[in-house]
């Protein structure tokens, strides 16, 4: 119930509405009770005497109940609808916007297509309980309580059929509803590796249909399809067992009242009136019960949709902005004492070791090593996208925990090993680097990644469509809009994660002499090409997550044999192995 009330402070101005609608639920349960009272009044008085009068003074009090009933109910329709729909917007609002607060270390908790079936599927489950659910939550208790009540008012010996089978129905209610509530959060997670599925086959369908793998692909899918429908059919198999204990016990009830009733009748005990509006009560106490385990079930599957969105909700950001922070980074001078990092702490090695690392600002560094030996890593902790598991690193000279988060990445740039490019024009997608950048600003930008070379072929320039992800563009292409929009953030340090190898050596060259010209930016650039980082002004050799080697080229040609393996494999012939990120 923890994680329904978490959802439900999130009703802000829908909570009008959903009390509202309760209230018109139970106005309307009240009007549909008064009903069978009237109607015995008409068959006991108006038509074992004859009398008109009554029949029609009745009737149509009996029609001014059931029109206010079917208004009331309308109304609760739309009140209902506005809160559960309000609600919904403004839970994908808030577990959209505590995504955004996430770590790295955060994201990794959590499946991206899990994350989807959070914010739409387990939403609209949620959403579902207050439209279908409300009213039968209101109703079913006040239709309970009031209809035993007045039937025992009308007939006490006869109302001692409700006190049998009541209790029977609940029982087995409650054995249904107990055996199904764990199989909704299994019937979510099931949700969640089709989701995974899809989005994995859609992501990477040129790759599939390059390799002649659509029928691989479509018994996997079949495979996690069947999984989802054999969990389904276990679940509801279960579920709609409500249905046949409520027929049983209506039925049942039916006959022993008409049993016993009829010959209540020939004793002259009870009139015929009296018996018919006894019947109403029992259809409405025993369909009160129904809905009762109807809402349950619903509120059985919600809160399994509740626990999963208040997962994403409680989570707390791993990595916040300390109190009276600092806003400006004076200068790229970047600093790793004595620093270890793991991505989890249950990990039992580390990926990065006792890292000890000085780079003066204004430095171009260049960082290899082979798969695995933790280059991205290191470039990660930088702007503080994870933090350092032990140890300390400093940009500009202070401890980048000192930093506002934001004026931390403002003053890093990063061009990440996986190129990322949003749908829209290529204008679009630069101003993510400065919103405010002028047109002469994006063209020089695109000058020094060398963008403007194919930039300028394109009919609409700037506000050429890239497509979904960058589908327009090629793999070289993407890489240098990426370059060109980090640049736009005119940062202090600059990152640049393998961000050339797509490119051909002639337009590296170009790149490279392009950034030379940031002489006050330190530039750190992870390659898998020797020749992209044999001119800068340290190599920073890892291996194993260790700092093995610091130097010049020359000087790591001369003494260190990882270094001499990697430029005899790349510039004299040899295979490149080792070289890969």
């Amino acid at each position: 119930m923890k994680d329904l009330k978490l959802l439900g402070s999130y009703l802000g101005p829908c909570k009008r509405e959903l009390y509202l609608g309760a209230f018109l639920v139970l106005v309307e349960t009240s009007f549909e009770l008064i009903i069978p009272v009237l109607m015995a009044d008409i068959i006991d008085v108006g038509v074992a005497k004859h009398n008109m009068a009554i029949i029609l003074t009745k009737g149509i009090q009996m029609g001014i109940c059931a029109l206010l009933a079917l208004v009331t109910g309308l109304l609760y329709a739309r009140f209902a609808a506005r809160a559960a729909y309000g609600l919904g917007a403004r839970i994908r609002e808030a577990e959209y916007a505590r995504v955004q607060d996430y770590a790295f270390s955060n994201l990794d908790r959590f499946e991206t297509s899990s994350l989807v079936t959070r914010m739409t599927t387990d939403i609209t489950v949620v959403q579902n309980a207050i439209t279908g659910g409300l009213r039968p939550l209101v109703r079913g208790p006040v239709m309970l309580i009031m209809g035993i009540g007045l039937s025992a008012w009308m007939n006490p010996r006869l109302s001692l059929v409700f006190f049998i089978t009541t209790p029977i129905l609940a029982a087995i209610l409650f054995l249904v509803m107990r055996r199904v509530a764990p199989m909704f959060g299994k019937l979510q997670r099931a949700v969640d590796r089709l989701n995974s599925m899809v989005e994995e086959g859609m992501t990477a369908i040129r790759a599939v249909k390059a390799f002649v793998r659509g029928s691989y692909e479509e018994e996997r899918f079949e495979e996690v399809n069947r999984n989802l429908a054999d969990t389904s059919q276990e679940t509801f198999h279960y579920a709609v067992l409500n249905l046949p204990a409520f027929q049983l016990t209506m039925y049942t009830s039916t006959v022993l009242i008409m049993w016993f009733g009829g010959n209540m009748i020939l004793k002259g005990s009870l009139e015929v009136g009296n018996l018919t509006g006894f019947l109403s009560y029992v259809l409405q106490v025993i369909n009160s019960l129904m809905m009762i385990s109807n809402v349950f079930l619903m509120l059985t599957r919600s809160l399994a949709s509740a626990r999963r969105i208040g997962q994403v909700l409680e989570e707390q950001p791993a990595l916040s902005s300390p109190q009276e922070a600092q806003e400006q980074v004076p200068d790229g001078s970047i600093t790793f004492q004595k620093v270890s990092f793991k991505y989890k702490e249950e990990a039992r090695e580390y990926a990065l070791r006792d890292v000890n690392l000085h780079i003066p600002a204004g430095q171009t560094v260049g960082i290899i090593g082979g798969t695995g030996s933790a280059k991205t890593t290191l470039v990660q902790l930088i702007p503080r996208l994870y933090d350092a598991t032990c140890g300390q690193i400093f940009v500009g000279g202070r401890d980048v925990r000192e930093y506002d988060l934001k004026a931390l990445r403002d003053a890093v740039g990063i061009v990440l090993q996986k190129n990322v490019l949003f749908s829209g024009t290529v204008r679009e997608n630069l101003l993510w680097g400065n919103e405010h950048a002028t047109e002469e600003e994006l063209w020089e930008a695109c000058r020094m990644a060398c963008a403007d070379e194919f930039l300028k072929k394109m009919p609409k320039g700037l506000d050429s469509d890239l497509g979904q992800g960058g589908v327009n563009v090629s793999g070289g292409q993407k890489q240098r809009l990426c370059i060109a929009r980090t640049l736009l953030k005119k940062p202090k340090v600059l990152i640049f994660d393998d961000s050339t190898s797509a490119v051909d050596t002639a337009t590296e060259v170009k790149i490279r002499g392009a950034l030379a010209s940031l002489t006050e930016v330190t530039k750190l650039i992870i390659a898998q090409r020797i020749t992209s980082v044999i001119h800068t002004d340290q190599i920073i050799i890892l291996e194993d997550g260790r700092v093995h080697a610091v130097g010049t080229h020359r000087e790591l040609l001369a003494y260190d044999p990882i270094y001499q393996e990697i430029y005899a494999s790349q510039m004299k012939g040899g295979d490149g192995l080792g070289t890969d990120q």
